[in-house]
């Protein structure tokens, strides 16, 4: 079934024509949800610190979670004092929860355990991004600033910038779901509070900030031992990922000159099991980072050599210039103590 829409998503065939009346319903309900949270019906809530939100108005991944780690990197360096909020897709339990070093994946979500790892600035997730942030700032009440992993339609926290993201598929057909991928209609949304576009793929389908993505030069074990790439161009390998788009990887390891002799495609945020692995004793499997932060605390079968490649990911700078020009207002209203409290 998820085939057969991404046919429809992807063409205006037969089948988004038949679904375009329930796509009709969606666009009213999206529209009349906005503008009761503008009118202040339902309620939202801000806190004292700005908010960044990375999303995307489409369905599956775009390049995301890269994103909001080379945003926390980028303001690090500039000596601001970074803080992390998401649901934490797939994860077991609801409540809020600060993810740490040593939070099992499970309770945290793959894509949070690896901002965290990668950035080491605080993390919270939590099923109401609302609540995340609010135990975060409990927490570190001096954050200067926070990004949202996705969120771009949980309207109940108020943001201050706005960032979509695309890949190459773009707006798809540029219908609104079940029709298309759209979650809510382009490029109205551009109108209607989205301050940055940013494009992670190779060919950009509209107007917007362009980024570069590719794999780096080594791949890492479990233990943070590297091994080159090059040492790896003259064997037999195994590639896996369960992430939105598992060929993109399987094509950049490729143009590295590695031969892969088996690939497998899996879900996004695949719940690897021990048995996973098993069926892969005695080969080199190369995994991405975000697999890597599940399939590294399974135990191993004889054999098996699992490195993670990591990727390379790093917008173009006029996309930061404008982001400073957005948040140097913000950071200059900060009150000289950041805190929990809410207006």
């Amino acid at each position: 079934m998820k085939n057969i829409l991404l046919v429809a998503w992807r063409t205006r065939g037969w089948l988004a024509c038949l679904l375009w009346p329930v796509a009709q319903v969606h666009g009213l309900v999206v529209r009349v949800r906005r503008s009761l949270y503008r009118r202040g019906i339902l309620r939202s809530r801000r806190f004292d610190v700005p908010v960044i939100v990375v999303g995307n108005v489409v369905v599956g991944g775009a390049g995301k979670t890269p994103l909001v780690v080379a945003l926390v990197r980028q303001l690090q360096s500039q000596g601001l004092r970074v803080g992390v909020v998401s649901r934490g897709y797939g994860r077991a339990g609801r409540h809020s929860l600060e993810v740490r070093a040593n939070t099992p994946v499970d309770a945290s979500g793959d894509e949070p355990a690896l901002i965290q790892r990668a950035t080491d600035a605080p993390v919270f997730v939590a099923d109401r991004r609302t609540d995340a942030l609010r135990d975060l700032l409990a927490a570190y009440p001096a954050t200067d600033v926070v990004v949202c992993d996705d969120g771009l339609q949980h309207y109940a926290l108020q943001r201050d910038i706005e960032i979509a993201v695309f890949d190459d598929q773009g707006a798809g057909n540029g219908w609104l779901l079940p029709a298309g991928p759209l979650r809510e209609p382009w490029p109205g949304r551009l109108d209607e509070g989205i301050d940055l576009v940013l494009h992670t793929g190779q060919q950009a389908a509209f107007d917007g900030y362009t980024s570069r993505r590719q794999l780096a030069d080594h791949a890492v074990d479990a233990n943070g031992n590297r091994l080159a790439l090059t040492s790896l161009t003259h064997q037999p390998l195994v590639a896996l990922a369960g992430i939105a788009n598992p060929e993109a990887f399987f094509g950049m390891l490729r143009d590295r000159g590695l031969t892969l002799d088996k690939t497998l495609a899996l879900p996004d945020h695949h719940d690897f099991k021990k048995e996973d692995l098993k069926a892969l004793s005695g080969r080199t499997v190369l995994c991405t980072e975000k697999d890597a932060v599940k399939l590294f605390s399974l135990p191993a079968p004889p054999g098996l050599q699992l490195f993670a490649v990591p990727l390379e990911f790093s917008p173009e700078p006029a996309f930061f210039a404008a982001l400073d020009a957005l948040l140097a207002p913000l950071l200059s209203q900060l009150p000289s103590s950041h805190g929990h409290q809410t207006h």
